[in-house]
C-alpha cells in the first residue's frame, strides 16, 4: 500500500497536478508514518450502540415480569428524550448540504435514540395496543421519525433503518437474505409489484433529491435498496413463476441492470456495479434455461457436460475483467 502511495504521488507530479514543493511535502508527511484510528475508533462506537440496545432487549425479556411494562416503558422513554434533547441542543439544525456534529459522539447518539424509539414503539403496540388492531401504524410512525432523523442529523445509519421501515410497511425484508427466505413473492404477486414499485419510488426520489441538491450524498443508500429490491424480487420471479408473467420481471431486471450500470458510473460506486452485475448475470442464466427448459438437449448432453466448466470459468475471467476495467476507468 505504502508503494502504490508513493506511486500515485509521483504520478500526480509527473502529470503537473502538484508543485514540487508540495511533491517533498506529501512525502516527508508520509515518512512520519501517522495513522488514523478514527474508523476504529467510530467502529467501537457503532459497536457500543448496538451492544446497548441489544442488553435492554434481553433484559426486557428476562425481567419482564419482576419489573413490570410501565417502568420498562418509563425508562425507556426517558433515555430516549434525553438523547434526542441532547442532539438537538448541540446540533447545527437542518442544512440541505451534507453536515456534521462538532463531536462524532453525538452521530451515535441519534443512531441510539432512534433505536430506542422503535423499541419503545413496538414494545408500546405489543403491550398496550394504542394502534388498535393496525400493526402497520407500529411501523410507520417509527419510520417516518428515522426518516425526520436522518435528514435534520444527517444521518446515513439512521437513514437505513428508515428505509427498511419503509420496505416493512409494505410486507417486505429488505436483506438479500430475508428477501429470498421470508417474503413469499411466488404467493402473493401483488408483493412482487410492490417491492419493484418500491424500488423505483426510491430511484425517483434519489433522481427528485440531486435536482433540488437535498442531501445528494444519500444517493448510494436509498439506489443500494433500490437495486437489491428490484433485482431479488424479480429474479424470483423468474424462478417461481411458470405463465408468462415472468417476462415482465425478465424486463424489469434488464432495465434495472441497465440504469444500475450507468449510474454506477456516474456515482463511480463500486459496490452498485458489482452487484448490478451478479443480478444481472444470475437473471440471464435463469432467461436463458427458462427459454430452452422445453428442448431436447439429450442427443448433446455431453457436449454441454464439457462446455459448463469453460463457461464458468469464462464468466469468472470476464466478471475479473470487468470490475479491473470499471475501477481502472473511474481512477482516470
Amino acid at each position: 500500500m505504502k508503494k502504490f502511495n508513493e506511486q500515485a504521488t509521483a504520478d500526480l507530479f509527473e502529470k503537473g497536478l502538484i508543485t514540487e514543493n508540495q511533491f517533498e511535502e506529501v512525502k516527508a508527511y508520509r515518512s512520519l508514518n501517522i495513522f488514523s484510528v478514527n474508523a476504529e475508533l467510530k467502529l467501537f462506537l457503532y459497536l457500543s450502540v448496538i451492544l446497548f440496545t441489544s442488553g435492554i432487549g434481553i433484559l426486557i425479556y428476562e425481567n419482564i415480569d419482576s419489573i413490570g411494562h410501565i417502568a420498562i416503558l418509563s425508562l425507556l422513554l426517558i433515555v430516549t428524550v434525553v438523547c434526542f434533547f441532547y442532539c438537538f441542543k448541540n446540533s447545527n439544525g437542518f442544512q440541505k448540504t451534507e453536515t456534521q456534529f462538532d463531536h462524532p459522539v453525538l452521530e451515535y447518539l441519534v443512531l441510539l435514540a432512534n433505536i430506542l424509539t422503535c423499541i419503545f414503539i413496538g414494545y408500546l403496540q405489543f403491550q398496550y395496543k394504542p394502534f388498535g388492531e393496525h400493526y402497520g401504524l407500529a411501523t410507520l410512525v417509527p419510520t417516518i421519525v428515522s426518516f425526520f432523523c436522518a435528514y435534520y442529523f444527517d444521518n446515513r445509519s439512521v437513514l437505513t433503518i428508515a428505509v427498511t421501515g419503509l420496505a416493512a410497511y409494505i410486507g417486505l425484508s429488505v436483506t438479500p437474505q430475508d428477501l429470498l427466505n421470508n417474503n413469499d413473492f411466488y404467493a402473493s404477486e401483488s408483493l412482487s409489484y410492490s417491492a419493484v414499485v418500491l424500488g423505483i419510488l426510491l430511484i425517483l426520489w434519489t433522481i427528485y433529491s440531486n435536482r433540488i441538491v437535498l442531501k445528494t450524498h444519500f444517493s448510494l443508500i436509498f439506489l443500494t435498496f433500490a437495486l437489491h429490491i428490484i433485482s431479488i424480487a424479480s429474479i424470483s420471479n423468474l424462478l417461481n413463476h411458470y405463465n408468462l408473467i415472468w417476462l415482465v420481471f425478465a424486463v424489469v431486471l434488464a432495465g434495472s441492470t441497465f440504469y444500475f450500470y450507468k449510474i454506477s458510473y456516474e456515482l463511480k460506486a463500486m459496490s452498485l456495479y458489482v452487484f448490478m452485475i451478479v443480478y444481472g448475470y444470475i437473471g440471464a442464466n435463469i432467461v436463458l434455461f427458462r427459454l430452452f427448459e422445453n428442448v431436447d438437449f439429450s442427443d448433446i448432453w455431453e457436449l454441454f457436460f464439457f462446455l459448463l466448466p469453460a463457461y464458468f470459468i469464462g464468466s469468472i475471467v470476464m466478471f475479473i475483467k470487468l470490475i479491473k476495467n470499471f475501477h481502472k476507468e473511474i481512477a482516470e
